[in-house]
């Protein structure tokens, strides 16, 4: 199998395509399922071989003796990654928007607020807000349409009441690696406030060929008091369905509060997910990964310049996620008018990037972790929707 071999997934049961119709209004056959941020592509040869064994043993009982599964966990941060990471600060979770769920009921109470860097991820605000507390927005600014951080206006958007940040490194939307200088005034920015730092980094693996990505225990290592980590192999082997993410927490005291909620929750890994992560974590895994970020980075390239060659349209300079940032601003139309070319001319759905929070509002999140046909249809199909300005 090639990234470049079409797999239809319809039928399956799988968000992105099978609810298409009842949330797009998008019949599979004619439209291009570009939003859940889950890929096209099987895992490497490796997980499915994983899976195979478990259902040649026929019985799917507790999961116990996670010693391979940490080994395979430590492993890769440290050569990937460069961080060495002790087995008793690991915590398995159920995918990492329960880890998210999971840290703001450790470590905030009902009416605090989380700060978060907005336009970001969608579910983080959904939790935060579904548990009682707060957002409180601060938006990055885009030069030359990348993003940066603005801690002066962030600082007096602070209402006193924030306890905690959610940082998402590389970030999404927009596919930003932070750079070692960042992450540091980020870290900053939550000693000052004294906010407990969350870094989702589920994006880490995902790094376009060029960029390195820094985890924040490397930029910053003074904060491991107040710092949780939270990672996965779910992006990025795709395998999102084995609902599992890790949270790694190095100081005692923060492992200890998160521990008496995990334990409070009474949650335990899912046997599946176990097994798949474990393998994946492998050199097998490693090499699929390099091959992965080349081939998508190729993709990358062929959107851009479609993207380009349509007036008022700009594409975000992806430097890691699958996950293209589309301004329409340059348009002169409102989020409807170019959400509907889109969508009922192009029958493409994408994310609305007002999901993300202020400052997505004229953007559009379109994924491109499909094979290179698709890609190169969906911008025939952008050109063609968008004739009327070139």
């Amino acid at each position: 199998m090639t990234f470049d071999t079409p797999i239809d997934r319809t039928g399956s049961h799988c968000v992105k395509w099978d609810m298409m119709p009842s949330l797009y209004g998008l019949a599979p056959q004619e439209g291009l399922a570009m939003w859940v941020a889950d890929m096209e592509f099987r895992p490497p040869q490796v997980v499915q071989t994983a899976l195979e064994k478990m259902l040649a043993h026929g019985i799917y009982g507790y999961f116990g003796d996670d010693s391979a599964y940490l080994a395979a966990i430590r492993w890769w941060m440290a050569t990937r990654h460069g961080w060495d990471v002790a087995p008793e600060w690991i915590f398995t979770t159920h995918g990492l928007v329960n880890g998210t769920a999971l840290c703001v009921h450790s470590y905030t109470q009902p009416g605090d607020a989380v700060v978060l860097m907005t336009p970001v991820y969608h579910a983080f605000a959904r939790v935060i807000k579904a548990a009682g507390r707060e957002v409180t927005e601060c938006p990055l600014v885009l030069e030359d349409g990348v993003a940066r951080l603005d801690l002066a206006a962030w600082d007096a958007r602070l209402t006193g009441r924030e306890k905690m940040l959610i940082l998402c490194s590389p970030h999404n939307p927009g596919g930003r690696v932070w750079t070692g200088d960042e992450l540091r005034q980020i870290a900053d920015f939550c000693v000052k406030h004294d906010l407990i730092l969350v870094s989702d980094e589920i994006h880490h693996d995902l790094v376009l060929p060029g960029q390195k990505h820094t985890v924040m225990p490397l930029a910053a290592p003074d904060v491991s008091d107040r710092l949780v980590m939270m990672t996965a192999t779910t992006k990025t082997f795709n395998i999102a369905g084995a609902h599992i993410g890790n949270v790694i927490i190095a100081d005692p005291a923060l492992r200890k509060t998160f521990a008496n909620t995990i334990n409070a929750m009474g949650i335990s890994p899912n046997s599946f997910g176990m097994h798949m992560a474990t393998a994946a974590y492998s050199p097998e895994g490693a090499a699929w990964v390099d091959d992965l970020m080349r081939y998508l980075d190729g993709n990358r390239r062929l959107f851009d310049e479609g993207i380009a060659a349509i007036p008022g349209l700009r594409s975000t300079p992806l430097q890691a996620t699958y996950l293209a940032w589309v301004d329409f601003s340059g348009t002169g139309m409102a989020p409807q008018e170019f959400i509907a070319r889109v969508e009922k001319q192009a029958k493409i759905a994408t994310n609305h990037g007002s999901a993300f929070g202020l400052g997505g509002e004229s953007f559009l999140r379109f994924n491109l972790a499909c094979p290179r046909a698709q890609v190169a249809e969906a911008v025939a199909r952008l050109q063609k929707a968008f004739a009327d300005l070139q």
